[in-house]
């Protein structure tokens, strides 16, 4: 088990509500519509009315769980010593954890603590406010491709994605899935309309049709439109394609 010095705290700039503990959800009580169709279920999440989610089928489910189970524990396996190296040199490049955990939003609106490397600067949210005007990013999204608080070391893991590797312990917890919509932060959720808020109807992703898709798009509603469209049309097929995809892009090395 990981000495805490290695753990840094959720970002504040994205902090959960103050009762928040492990098991807390961004919801309302469930609300009754009887016009909805069986397999709907109503869920609701902070103070946004309730809409009617699309669920995988109790088959679909248990066949997706299996293959998170598998790919995850095979990859966290196979790149263990990737792991240790990645971990030491983010000690020798910069002061700080190795680890960043921040608050994101999961299925039915439940959050959980989300895993990566570091690759920013210990104090990189008190900074913040000071690039705002760099973000590349519209509506709720916020990315810069040149972001001055990234380290040496964390821009090579970005570039290749590496510092998401450890999300993988997030799908073996069952919060996350090897292919689903990304995990939105508390303050992006906040601002979703109805629409927006089918991304919750399955557990977030590792990678995702926007991954490979839409990576260097900088709409929102682009973003959204393909993880619906994901979970509109999903099969095994799907994620095993968004996988092999999702490698050739992690390869190209064109993360910023």
């Amino acid at each position: 088990m990981a000495t805490p010095e290695l753990w840094q705290p959720i970002s504040p700039s994205v902090s959960p509500p103050a009762e928040w503990h492990e098991d807390a959800a961004l919801r309302l009580p469930r609300l009754v519509a009887p016009a909805l169709p069986r397999r709907s279920s109503f869920e609701a999440v902070d103070q946004l009315p309730a809409i009617p989610l699309l669920c995988l089928s109790a088959s679909g489910r248990i066949v997706k769980r299996g293959l998170d189970l598998v790919f995850s524990s095979l990859t966290l396996l196979l790149l263990s010593p990737i792991l240790l190296v990645i971990a030491l040199a983010i000690k020798l490049d910069s002061t700080g954890p190795v680890f960043y955990i921040s608050a994101r939003v999961g299925k039915n609106g439940r959050i959980f603590r989300c895993f990566k490397f570091r690759t920013m600067v210990r104090d990189a949210e008190r900074q913040q406010q000071s690039v705002m005007h760099l973000n590349e990013r519209d509506a709720v999204l916020f990315k810069i491709s040149n972001d001055p608080r990234v380290t040496d070391v964390g821009r090579i893991l970005r570039r290749y994605s590496l510092d998401e590797l450890p999300q993988f312990f997030n799908v073996l917890l069952g919060e996350m899935s090897v292919v689903g919509p990304r995990p939105p932060v508390v303050g992006e959720v906040r601002e979703y309309n109805f629409s927006h808020l089918h991304r919750l109807d399955v557990p977030p992703g590792v990678t995702g049709l926007w991954q490979i898709q839409g990576r260097h798009d900088p709409s929102f509603e682009s973003y959204v439109s393909l993880d619906l469209t994901y979970i509109e049309n999903w099969s095994v097929a799907l994620d095993l394609k968004i996988i092999a995809q999702t490698v050739g892009v992690v390869l190209s090395g064109s993360g910023t």
